[in-house]
């Protein structure tokens, strides 16, 4: 039996793909979500009349809306003496259906995809398999500068680097008194 041999190509494999992303103003983006709030809310509320309006299941309701309506976003952080490493899995959404905002203590990413449709016979029908949108906010345990902050989006992830606020000197100043 002659010995097997795999071919190596001469070729680099592709870069994955990397853009930035831009940052959008904080109250801006509340005002777009507004409407994927609404109807969060909405949809809570049915589930708490079909209950036959019992009390007590508001955490359940809002929870099942939640997964009803919005894609999961799975978050790891990392931490160093001066920054913080956010990844959030936003997988199925390109860089271009996502916005971000960055605050000194929250990060916000809201997403919303294109509806795919199908075509037969002349009819249009979209096609809802998954939810198609997402609403994730990162709280933050450190304060954080958004104006030097990066945002990347590979693959389906992404990635923030965060510098830390510097520490107000208060504490210094106190000290040496």
């Amino acid at each position: 039996m002659k010995p097997q041999r795999a071919r190596v190509s001469s070729q680099k494999p592709p870069e994955p793909s990397t853009k930035l992303l831009s940052r959008h103003n904080p109250e801006e983006l509340l005002r777009e979500a507004q409407p994927l709030e609404l109807a969060l809310a909405r949809r809570a509320y049915e589930l708490f009349e079909a209950r036959g309006g019992e009390h007590g299941h508001d955490w359940e309701d809002w929870f099942r809306a939640q997964s009803e309506l919005l894609r999961p976003v799975s978050v790891t952080m990392a931490e160093s003496e001066d920054r913080l490493s956010v990844r959030a899995n936003v997988l199925g959404f390109e860089a271009k259906e996502l916005k971000v905002s960055i605050e000194p203590r929250r990060i916000t990413i809201l997403g919303e995809k294109e509806p795919k449709v199908i075509t037969e016979a002349g009819k249009t029908q979209p096609i809802a398999t998954y939810p198609d949108q997402i609403l994730h906010v990162i709280g933050l345990a450190t304060d954080v500068t958004a104006e030097n902050a990066v945002v990347e989006w590979q693959e389906g992830v992404l990635q923030f680097e965060l510098p830390k606020a510097a520490k107000p000197q208060v504490e210094a100043a106190a000290s040496a008194a």
